[in-house]
């Protein structure tokens, strides 16, 4: 099987990184401006063309904001993910210039609840893999992934190793298996013990959920998961307009 590999550290992604943690940590607070691109290239000693792209990665992230002839100013600390386009976790840290990593916690083959028969559209008691994985972002743990893969599946996901950074390239480069549909469910809960301990968060803090149920390009379904994020670990972000709205409001669901 062809192990996931990272992409090429170039000058302009060191550059990116360095700017990001500079937000990060408060040099460069949210209404601030970033220096200018001629300020930029002589600190780091690069092109100003370099530095335009070393910005244009915070722009796709949401971290600044820039106008024509203006410095970029910064609109958030903490990245977004978005729902314009179907990335795992880990495409998306990498694509941002961050390093994911993952660790299986726990890993069963069960039937399938009626819940999850109903998302996987499977009959009750149909063979699944239930999987619990913690999820990190340059090293501190920002995810707690449960995830539940359909019977067809479990074979190559317990094939893979416990610290796997991505599951989806890896399923792709060992089955041919793409994952091209998403649908997406996204709530506030409280961390419950389990959450606390392995999140390293305190009980009753905020959690960003994210429930999820994905499928092949021709609509089989292939996973559903419950996914929470530690508060400020990232932004998703959805783009609409009068003419096109992918977001929905809904009425809560028992959580399960």
């Amino acid at each position: 099987m062809n192990q996931p590999h990272h992409p090429p550290n170039r000058r302009h992604q060191q550059i990116t990184a360095a700017l990001r943690e500079a937000i990060a940590d408060g040099r460069y607070p949210v209404g601030s401006t970033l220096p200018s691109e001629s300020e930029l290239a002589g600190l780091h000693g690069v092109s100003r063309g370099t530095v335009r792209q070393a910005v244009s990665s915070l722009l796709a992230e949401g971290l600044v904001g820039s106008r024509q002839g203006a410095r970029s100013v910064v609109l958030s600390t903490a990245p977004r993910q978005s729902f314009g386009e179907l990335r795992s976790f880990s495409e998306w840290a990498w694509a941002s210039g961050h390093t994911p990593g993952g660790l299986v916690l726990a890993s069963e083959r069960a039937g399938a609840s009626h819940q999850e028969a109903a998302l996987l559209r499977l009959a009750p008691g149909s063979p699944v893999l239930r999987v619990r994985r913690l999820r990190t972002l340059d090293g501190s743990p920002v995810l707690l992934e449960r995830t539940v893969y359909t019977g067809w599946t479990a074979d190559a996901v317990e094939a893979l190793p416990d610290d796997c950074e991505s599951v989806t390239r890896a399923l792709r480069d060992a089955t041919g298996l793409v994952f091209a549909h998403g649908e997406h469910h996204l709530d506030a809960v409280a961390a419950g013990t389990a959450d606390a301990k392995e999140l390293g968060v305190r009980r009753g803090s905020p959690l960003l959920r994210v429930r999820r149920t994905t499928t092949t390009a021709d609509g089989r379904p292939v996973e559903t998961g419950d996914d929470r994020y530690v508060p400020g670990s990232v932004v998703f972000t959805v783009r609409n307009s009068v003419g096109a709205n992918p977001l929905a409001r809904t009425q809560p669901t028992q959580a399960p």
